[in-house]
């Protein structure tokens, strides 16, 4: 069964996203895509022109990521394509829903070298779920389907499609599919019931579990039944960058984020658990640090949609292959069950990993020389904005403290480019959120360098009614590298210094690009400075925040070292030694 209709590829390709359920796009024109432009024109599906397909690509995500659609964005071909190379690897690398749609040299031309020719579905095969070229206009509408389909369910994921030019002028059928089958492509959503029985035994003979929580938790709406799991076995909880707001910061169980800026607490639960949870995580580097120290002494349970993830980085003792929510709503009465026979005493590890919290929380020092601390900008910002807000960060300084200071209540109020960790990222990220989240206050949480790569799209933000806040973390470097030039390599400053609070001043750009610019170099300011960035919201508002420069990310398990050499401190002392644990 379908509809049938005759009319151009070009409309077909515009028919097809709105019975895909688009209601917003994000693109750029150009030759090879032009005819799509056309019925787009008279389209209900919103198109917001961005200045650079790279923000295209970013906003996609930051919609998809706040809302759990598919994000979507445009592009011509050639330089066109080849400008959303890096969100697409980007949101694959963090499995992100977005379907990528460009133009194509016309079939007879494909291969030739012509005017704007690239192989883009070549190009990008290695970077996302699926990548089409189509250049019959019949499979056109098909082939917009399928790649919602892929893009949208198992593990989510990147899709690019790529249509020639002839193919978008030429006359069709419309021939939306009803269904999607194809074959070979078939996500198991349901853990067998032996893989449910094996893990809830583990779990009611284990005496220090912990609960390894990863983005895939929010990835499948499951944070609602994560909170009972982790409340009926009471182990403590950790939730990696990825997963900040699957699990409330506030909950008791909570111990914070693993991995190489995680928490001591939850870096050393994980290092002395006899039993990892995991749960839509994938055992990444900045994770287990040095793999073959990782947990040594734990059994693993790991529940994943995607079962190339099973045993790619650590062995799993049992494997829960499924949809997360399902695999978890399913663990929950096969664990009630093996309690009813025999529920382990874990206070005794509770109580452990709890007095580790307590000993080392999270904190940071002010300047001596009155400058401001940027770790302070950041917590007040999610003070002052609250659980609600969404927060979304570049990558570097900036993003870790963002994750450290900022309390996540809710799944989707934190995004960022975790995988990949793409500088540029925020600000067309944040638009693409507000986008999809117009009542939402959303703040990109950005640092100068990450800043000025992508800068422009607040031209599309203030020409667009999307009024992000940008809050500027200015310490006048790429402040991450700078870090490590200053712990490993004896503080030669090699090509890290931007001077960002010269050139370029970034209130007055913000103000030529129509939004509201602001300025803050005292902490006495700080407070009455964001509340007066959170009273603008009808246009953009961008507040440089002059912070200290050297400043640094605290704790840290250096590159390639065990989790057991986390340090908190500029001398590089483990803080554990043998005795200790």
């Amino acid at each position: 069964m379908s509809e049938s209709t005759k009319m151009t590829g070009a409309s077909a390709l515009v028919k097809a996203l709105e019975a895909s359920g688009v209601d917003v796009m994000f693109g750029i024109p150009g030759g090879a895509i032009l005819p799509a432009y056309d019925p787009i024109f008279d389209s209900k599906i919103r198109h917001i022109l961005v200045r650079h397909e790279q923000g295209a690509g970013h906003a996609a995500t930051g919609y998809a990521q706040a809302t759990g659609r598919v994000g979507v964005c445009m592009a011509t071909s050639g330089p066109g394509a080849t400008n959303l190379v890096t969100p697409l690897a980007d949101a694959q690398m963090d499995s992100v829903p977005i379907v990528a749609i460009t133009g194509q040299v016309a079939s007879g031309a494909i291969g030739t070298d012509a005017f704007q020719e690239a192989d883009i579905r070549g190009i990008t095969m290695p970077v996302t779920k699926h990548s089409f070229l189509v250049t019959d206009p019949a499979d056109i509408a098909r082939s917009i389907a399928e790649a919602f389909h892929i893009a949208s369910t198992g593990r989510p994921g990147a899709v690019l499609v790529d249509i020639a030019k002839d193919a978008l002028q030429m006359q069709t059928e419309f021939n939306y599919p009803k269904s999607i089958n194809l074959g070979g492509y078939h996500p198991r959503m349901d853990a067998t019931p032996e893989s449910i029985r094996d893990a809830a035994a583990l779990i009611a003979q284990s005496k220090a579990p912990v609960l390894y929580v990863g983005g895939g938790a929010i990835k499948a709406d499951a944070h609602k039944e994560l909170l009972k799991l982790a409340e009926l076995t009471g182990a403590p909880v950790v939730t990696t960058l990825m997963a900040r707001g699957a699990f409330p910061d506030s909950h008791p169980q909570h111990l914070g984020m693993p991995g190489m800026h995680g928490t001591v607490a939850a870096v050393t639960a994980l290092q002395k658990a006899d039993l990892l949870i995991t749960l839509g995580a994938r055992f990444d580097d900045r994770v287990t640090g040095k793999l073959s120290t990782f947990a040594q002494n734990a059994k693993i349970i790991h529940a994943d949609i995607d079962p190339a993830e099973i045993g790619k980085n650590r062995r799993a003792d049992v494997a829960l292959i499924g949809d997360l929510r399902l695999t978890i709503d399913a663990l929950i009465p096969a664990i009630k069950n093996e309690f009813k026979k025999s529920q382990p005493d874990i206070s005794a590890w509770v109580k452990q990993a709890y007095s580790w919290r307590s000993r080392f929380p999270l904190g940071y020092d002010h300047p001596t020389d009155g400058s401001v601390s940027p770790q302070y900008v950041i917590e007040r910002i999610g003070k002052l904005s609250g659980p609600d807000a969404i927060y979304v960060a570049g990558v570097g300084q900036h993003q870790m403290w963002a994750s450290q200071f900022v309390s996540y209540e809710k799944p989707r109020t934190w995004l960022n480019s975790g995988g990949l960790g793409t500088m540029g990222y925020a600000v067309p990220a944040a638009m693409g959120a507000k986008v999809g989240a117009p009542d939402t206050t959303v703040w990109a949480i950005d640092g100068d360098g990450c800043f000025q790569m992508t800068n422009q799209e607040l031209v599309t933000c203030a020409l667009n009614n999307i009024p992000i806040k940008v809050a500027v973390i200015n310490n006048e470097s790429l402040g991450m590298v700078r870090q490590w030039q200053t712990l490993f390599y004896n503080e030669r400053y090699s090509n890290t210094q931007l001077h960002s609070k010269r050139i370029p001043d970034f209130a007055k750009l913000a103000d030529a690009m129509g939004c509201v610019g602001l300025t803050c170099d005292s902490t006495d300011d700080v407070d009455k400075t964001i509340a007066k960035a959170m009273e603008i919201n009808d246009r953009p508002v961008v507040v440089d925040f002059s912070v200290h420069k050297d400043a640094m990310v605290w704790p840290m398990v250096a590159a390639g070292t065990s989790n057991d050499e986390i340090v908190n401190a500029r001398s590089l002392a483990p803080i554990w030694d043998s005795q200790e644990l």
